[in-house]
């Protein structure tokens, strides 16, 4: 199973290591519309010039947190439309509940693999 090769995907995460293992995730799984920033405000803005579909992001952030950015997407036009996974280290459930109840649709804790994020996507309906 894959994905389409066409959905808009953008990797917003402040290290750019995460940035490139994600995205070979991504590639991997047949995505080649791929776009990355690496901090809210840069994937805010890119949301303004073009809506992706999927949006992996990161919690801590320069600039602009993951919240931050969520909080500014979901008020957008169409920016309700993409679905975003945090992912990230923070492990404290309150933190999950903040995260799902400003408008992430998933979560998944750092070190992911391509298994975690596959099973993510197939839950969302996205494979």
């Amino acid at each position: 199973m894959a994905l389409d090769p066409s959905i808009h995907c953008l990797i917003v995460d402040d290290s750019k290591v995460v940035r490139k293992f994600t995205r070979r995730i991504f590639e991997n799984l047949g995505c080649t519309n791929l776009h990355e920033a690496e901090d809210g405000q840069q994937a805010l803005d890119h949301c303004k010039a073009t809506m992706p579909k999927l949006i992996m992001l990161d919690w801590h952030m320069p600039v602009m947190t993951g919240l931050e950015f969520l909080k500014e997407l979901r008020v957008l036009a169409n920016g309700n439309d993409p679905v975003v996974i945090f992912c990230t280290t923070e492990n404290d459930f309150s933190n999950i509940g903040e995260a799902i109840a400003t408008g992430a649709n998933e979560y998944v804790f750092k070190p992911f693999d391509d298994a975690i994020i596959t099973g993510k996507l197939e839950q969302l309906g996205l494979m």
